[in-house]
């Protein structure tokens, strides 16, 4: 396999991405609603009302959580318990739903796409050959949710040190598990996903159909890693561990049998057979 050749195909989406603003901003205000957006105001809302009725609530349900989990929430009042917990535990779902939904829109595209603007022919008659083409496609798919994803967390984990941390001693975000989530756990439930993704983009017949195909298999996925994720961050220290590496591995099968679902013939649009 010629990496050049892959790399090439790659960084033609990612230019032609590029130029589509109309794809990229509100992609970019996803991102930020839920990495800065929520999370600051919540935050700086809940450090900053101090410990009435209804903060005393949401800090009582603290109980509720798993004992290891509740013996490293820190934090005097319950207005700070309650942040630190809201930072550290309840705030998972940012670092799947965001690079998800990111590479999705991006994935169910990038192959049907090529056909309805006419650029099939010219992919399948290149010499790429069809998995370097696959793979190609997929880093263009995987890269802007999860670098996008990479630097929100970036600014999420300096907004939680700045609004929470002088309520609990410093600065201590991201945690140890947290680094385990984004690094080890999120990348290969992203690369499952898109497997599944670019699989139905290869055979749907027009891009919306990819979309609506799309949503419908991969939301069970989502709320799958996401279920996943929450249980690395709450569960003992070495199952984010053994998570991310089945992860690995199931992703790996995906993205093996996945790429079978590329072919010169189907880029032409003469072999569609449906999802």
């Amino acid at each position: 396999m010629n990496w050049n050749r892959t790399l090439t195909v790659a960084r033609s989406d990612l230019r032609q991405l590029r130029q589509s603003p109309d794809f990229w901003i509100p992609m970019l205000a996803l991102a930020a609603f839920f990495f800065v957006v929520v999370p600051v105001v919540l935050l700086f809302a809940i450090t900053h009302i101090g410990n009435v009725p209804t903060v005393q609530k949401v800090a009582s349900t603290l109980d509720l959580l798993p004992q290891r989990a509740q013996k490293s929430i820190q934090g005097f009042s319950a207005g700070d318990r309650t942040s630190y917990a809201l930072a550290v535990y309840l705030f998972a779902p940012l670092a799947v739903i965001v690079p998800m939904t990111i590479s999705t829109a991006i994935g169910a595209n990038i192959l049907v796409g090529e056909r309805e603007k006419g650029t099939g022919e010219f992919l399948a008659h290149s010499p790429a050959s069809e998995r370097e083409i696959y793979l190609g496609k997929l880093i263009a798919s995987l890269l802007p949710g999860y670098l996008t994803t990479l630097v929100g967390f970036a600014i999420y984990s300096v907004a939680v040190n700045l609004i929470v941390g002088p309520r609990v001693g410093g600065w201590f975000f991201p945690t140890a598990d947290w680094w385990v989530l984004m690094l080890w756990v999120v990348p290969p439930f992203l690369a499952l996903t898109l497997s599944v993704v670019l699989r139905l983009s290869a055979r749907v017949k027009s891009a919306a159909a990819a979309q609506q195909a799309s949503a419908v298999v991969t939301l069970p996925l989502i709320i799958l890693s996401y279920a996943q994720s929450s249980g690395a961050l709450f569960g003992a220290g070495t199952s984010g561990l053994i998570l991310g590496a089945v992860a690995w591995c199931i992703a790996a099968y995906g993205l093996t049998t996945g790429s079978r679902a590329v072919t010169r013939a189907r880029l032409l649009g003469v072999d569609i057979t449906g999802v």
